[in-house]
């Protein structure tokens, strides 16, 4: 497969660089049987400006200082992303106690409450911070949107916050379904949509733009 693709980039090379034009290009290697997805692919890999051979686009590339701050970036929002989502659950079982699991929350709930905010208060800055930093890069320097880490990651992301908001859908449909279905739980199932919601729209609205302006 590498191969074939390979040759179809050489292909589409050579067809440019002899002045064909990108419907002639597209049109022939659709007759030849190449996916019009993969034959786009290849087109957008050259710039349609007008000079004496194809002009290259920038490609994804790998950068190890980038992955490092992708990286951090995106741990210190899971971690505030949990722990804002288990310092929320504790606010709502101090408010609407359940006095079958008494004794627990009597233990429990405090020392949660100190790991959910000790944990906010590094993590959240840290993120702010490194997303500050990376925005102001990107605005210097929008090639780097083509990071392969900050893609991956992004998709990563909506991933996990996708699957989180089906899996809360599903556990309210399931207690509703049940005859379970108490305040408390309702505002525990709207925090997990509110912020895995507010996570995937975030990102999803940047990869759009991101689209628009390519």
């Amino acid at each position: 497969m590498a191969v074939a693709t390979r040759e179809l980039e050489q292909f589409v090379h050579e067809a440019l660089a002899r002045g064909q034009s990108r419907q002639a290009i597209e049109a022939a290697l659709a007759q030849a049987g190449w996916p019009a997805e993969q034959v786009r692919d290849a087109l957008d890999a050259y710039a349609d400006v007008a000079f004496a051979v194809p002009v290259p686009r920038p490609r994804p590339y790998l950068s190890a200082r980038e992955a490092f701050l992708y990286l951090v970036l995106f741990a210190t929002l899971y971690v505030s992303a949990y722990h804002l989502g288990s310092l929320l659950f504790d606010l709502i079982n101090h408010a609407l106690p359940d006095p079958a699991d008494a004794a627990y929350r009597s233990l429990q709930l405090g020392a949660s409450m100190r790991w959910s905010v000790a944990s906010l208060l590094v993590a959240f800055p840290v993120f702010l911070y490194v997303a500050r930093h990376l925005g102001r890069d990107l605005a210097r320097n929008p090639v780097k949107r083509l990071s392969a880490v900050r893609r991956w990651l992004t998709y990563l992301t909506l991933f996990l916050a996708a699957g989180i908001v089906i899996g809360d859908l599903i556990a309210a449909v399931y207690n509703l379904l049940g005859g379970e279905l108490t305040l408390r739980f309702v505002l525990k199932v709207l925090v997990v949509a509110a912020i895995a919601g507010t996570v995937f729209a975030y990102y999803l609205f940047d990869l759009r733009h991101e689209e628009r302006e390519s």
